[in-house]
């Protein structure tokens, strides 16, 4: 088998368990278009999960793909770091990220939206390498303001629920979902929980990348509000897929790419040798 090179493009668009139900950017009923699909590429942590290149109404060049979720024989942490190898050879400048999440603020109901521009890592195993390397990763300011605002102000035009632009996320490790007396130790330090933000949102730094993040809350924490529903759940998954592909593709056509902000600032030298 020939396996492609790494086409040019300076977006992506990662994709969770927001958009699983649909086929992005196809189903979202804009002028996007795909340009090529089922892309495989080596790179040094083994094969990529498969790419999709497309255009967007604009003329703006994308790569997306499914990473979100559990893979046999492949960690999370292993997972992205095939990802966004593939992402720095590409020239990627600016990643949208998209995720489902469990409320830990009980003002926080299903079907809202959380844009976060903050978070915790209390993940296990998804390993501390860099891809680029030689860089002291800040993470002062993890979330590009300029696309998370973006994200924001497509949202408010398509969202379901309301829309915060600002929150923390506690990313935890997973695959399953947290006991009600651990919701209630995070519960002090933030607003939405999920399994999605590590590592990826200090790889995009690793590469360079701006990165920025659409939750959907698709249910309560355990222990917040009232026990949550599966079907429920699996409702939000099959009716909002379509919505949050809009909401992301709208948001990337509507970056101001001359508009400057923090993130280049925030990845400096290696001080350690």
């Amino acid at each position: 088998m020939v396996l492609p090179e790494i086409p040019e493009a300076t977006w992506a668009v990662i994709g969770g368990s927001g958009i699983q139900a649909s086929e992005f950017p196809e189903d979202a009923g804009s002028s996007a278009k795909v340009l090529d699909q089922d892309l495989i590429f080596t790179t040094p942590y083994g094969d990529s999960p498969p790419f999709k290149l497309f255009a967007t109404a604009a003329g703006r060049r994308c790569l997306t793909v499914r990473l979100h979720g559990w893979r046999h024989g492949a960690s999370r942490g292993q997972a992205s770091r095939k990802v966004f190898w593939v992402l720095a050879q590409a020239g990627v400048k600016r990643i949208f990220s998209e995720a489902g999440a469990g409320s830990l603020n009980p003002l926080l109901d299903p079907r809202d939206i959380v844009i976060p521009d903050d978070f915790i890592d209390l993940t296990k195993d998804r390993g501390s390498e860099t891809v680029v390397g030689g860089r002291l990763l800040i993470m002062r300011d993890p979330v590009c303001a300029v696309l998370g605002g973006a994200l924001a102000k497509a949202a408010d035009r398509h969202a379901r629920g309301r829309v915060f632009g600002r929150g923390t996320c506690v990313v935890t490790e997973g695959p399953r979902f947290e006991s009600r007396a651990e919701i209630r130790m995070m519960q002090p330090y933030g607003d939405i929980i999920g399994q999605s933000m590590c590592p990826e949102v200090w790889l995009a730094r690793d590469i360079g990348a701006c990165y920025a993040s659409l939750y959907l809350v698709v249910n309560y924490a355990e222990g917040v509000v009232r026990n949550w529903e599966h079907s429920l759940l699996k409702e939000i998954f099959q009716e909002d897929a379509v919505n949050q592909s809009r909401i992301l593709l709208e948001a990337l056509d509507a970056v101001d790419e001359a508009r400057s902000c923090s993130c280049s600032g925030l990845g400096k030298p290696t001080l350690l040798g």
